[in-house]
């Protein structure tokens, strides 16, 4: 059986910048440990090889990936965000969706007074929803 189970975004030279990005848009946030490359090891030296913090009370790991590789992240997997103050949602919103690409602006869909799905910049998938 699982002991934990942890989503875990890997970049390519941008998880410190999107670690902190992201935990300035979330109540209890926080980094919880950082483990750099050195000098002689694979990844580019100083950038993240392993890294947890929370964002919201949820547990998230990232790196930077020494190989560069063909793909990205995608919407079929998002983070979802259930937020219970507008102006949290929409800030949070706005923010997420600056330099990435809204794929259903923020809107009552039926199923939510207030919903909104976009790609960040780093092309991390984030959906929010007023509870």
């Amino acid at each position: 059986m699982a002991r934990t189970v942890t989503p875990f975004l890997m970049f390519e030279g941008a998880a410190e910048e999107a670690m902190n990005f992201y935990l300035s848009l979330f109540v209890d946030s926080e980094i919880l440990s950082i483990d750099r490359y050195g000098r002689s090891e694979p990844g580019a030296e100083g950038s993240v090889r392993l890294a947890e913090f929370r964002l919201g009370g949820q547990r998230f790991k990232c790196i930077d990936s020494p190989l560069g590789h063909e793909f990205s992240f995608t919407p079929s997997f998002s983070i979802y965000v259930d937020c219970e103050d507008v102006v949290e949602l929409e800030r949070a919103f706005a923010k997420l969706a600056e330099g990435g690409e809204v794929l259903m602006p923020l809107d009552n869909y039926g199923f939510s007074e207030k919903f909104g799905w976009t790609n960040d910049r780093f092309g991390v998938s984030w959906q929010l929803n007023l509870t």
